[in-house]
Formats: structure tokens, sequence, C-alpha cells
């Protein structure tokens, strides 16, 4: 039996300037498309990610999301939440300020912002700081010295980051990876000099998900902000700029509120319409 056309977006995500961001794949009304549908149009769009809307399961969730690299499914990813929740509230006409999503690692709220939308980071499935060895491992998949590495702490909330600071932005945007020998999902993350383009510079790298550099990354950024305001390496709100080794212009903001870490861009539909699956 042919299926119907289904509802489609396409999002620009924490653009910084027009199609700065990351794009998501969005479709809509998405029960009954199978799993194997879902993986070949991923692979198709060949997108960082692709995201199927579905109806809910939890009562307490506005719409359930699935979440699909060109290679894999992810539990959680920040940018394709962002970009769901614009093409879910545009595609309904919902004007809430606040939705639940649901997804693989459970419920996640958003809110809507000035320019797009913003979303609570979720607990981090591992933290804690990497071993000498980790760091060896992470020190050769960045093609760097394990010394140029000032820190070293996973930050899983899902995709499975580890993330290294390094002295600065600078430092950041000179790094030619090795990604036959990145072991894990990696991020790295430096500070710009005052007066820069955002507080920091962040790039982060999946290979084995089948996304080699990712222009602009909410799941990271927001493991990274559950560790900088949680030790203190950063307080209050900062920016991050991102993508910009691979011509993207990402902004990202992150602040630390009384009801946990916030994850905030601008969310733009490029392309709406219907696709054929």
């Amino acid at each position: 039996m042919t299926r119907a056309p289904l509802p489609f977006r396409q999002v620009d995500v924490f653009p910084g300037s027009p199609r700065g961001g990351n794009p998501v794949a969005v479709v809509l009304d998405a029960e009954g498309v199978d799993d194997g549908t879902m993986r070949s149009f991923a692979r198709w769009t060949n997108l960082s990610e692709t995201t199927f809307v579905l109806p809910p399961t939890d009562p307490g969730a506005d719409y359930r999301l699935r979440i699909f690299t060109p290679s894999a499914e992810l539990p959680f990813a920040g940018h394709p939440t962002l970009g769901s929740a614009h093409a879910w509230a545009e595609h309904t006409g919902s004007a809430e300020d606040r939705l639940v999503q649901q997804c693989g690692v459970g419920l996640v709220g958003l809110r809507r912002t000035d320019d797009g939308w913003a979303l609570a980071a979720p607990p981090l499935i591992r933290s804690g700081p990497a071993t000498e060895d980790e760091v060896a491992s992470i020190a050769a998949g960045l093609g760097l010295p394990p010394t140029e590495i000032v820190a070293a702490e996973w930050v899983d909330n899902g995709p499975g980051w580890v993330v290294a600071v390094l002295r600065d932005a600078e430092a950041v945007l000179a790094v030619d990876t090795d990604l036959a020998a990145m072991a894990v999902p990696t991020g790295v993350v430096g500070p710009h000099a005052a007066g820069g383009p955002a507080d920091f510079e962040v790039r982060a790298f999946v290979p084995d998900l089948g996304v080699d550099e990712d222009p602009v990354t909410g799941s990271l950024n927001a493991g990274i902000g559950t560790w900088f305001f949680g030790s203190g390496r950063a307080s209050g709100s900062y920016t991050v700029r991102q993508g910009t080794r691979i011509g993207a212009n990402g902004l990202v903001r992150v602040s630390d509120e009384p009801d946990g870490v916030w994850v905030a861009g601008a969310t733009t539909t490029v392309l709406s319409g219907t696709v054929a699956l």
C-alpha cells in the first residue's frame, strides 16, 4: 500500500547568520513509518540528524521523537530537539510557550525564546574526569599531544560525549583530527579572548555515527554546560560559536538557571512541504 505524503520541515538550528546553523530534517505525523524506512531516509538526507515526530506514549509529553544520524539512532540530540519542537509547533499551530518531548532518554523540557527554542539539559549518563589512558586516546583522535589538553571530562547525555578543553579558541580551530583513531564522540572547547565573537569556540566529531564534524551541537553544549557550571569553570551564562572550520556560523546560548542548565538558539524553517516515504 502506498503511504500518503507526510508533512515535512527542514529547520536551521543555532544559526548565527542566515543558513549558518545546523539543518535538521523533520518528518511530522510519522506514526506507521517503519524502522527501515526511517533509517533509509536518514541516510538519504545525509544531514547530521533526521527526526520523526510520533504520538507520545507518556501522558506528560506533547510528542515523541526518534532521532537518526546517517548510520545510527540516538536516544537524544540537541539541535534535532530544538528543530523538531519548532516544526511541531509550526505544524500544529501550537502557541504554547512550554513543551515536553519524549525521546530515548525520557522527557525533555522545552521553552520558547525570542528567536527560537531552548531545551533543559538532560542528566548526564556518564560524567567525571577522563583517565590518563583515556586522555591519551582523546589526544590521538584530535591529533594532539596529551600535554595540550588542559582537562578532559565525560559529559555523556545520550550520544556518548567526552570533551577536551584546550588553552584557547585558536587551538580549537587549529585541531586537525585523526578520525580513524577517534574512539568515541569527541568535543573540544576553548575560550575566546574578551570581545571575541563568543565566549567559547566548540567543535564536535562523531565519525562512528556517520558525521565527521557536526556543524552545531546541542547535546555536546548541554553536557559542557552541565560540567562547566557544576565545576565553576563558568557561571551565569555564556555563548558558544561552532562550525567555523566547516563553513557554518553557529551560535549557542547556555545558561545556568534555578531549574537547570538551558541550551538555546534560533530556529528557522528553510524548507516546508511533504515527503514521500
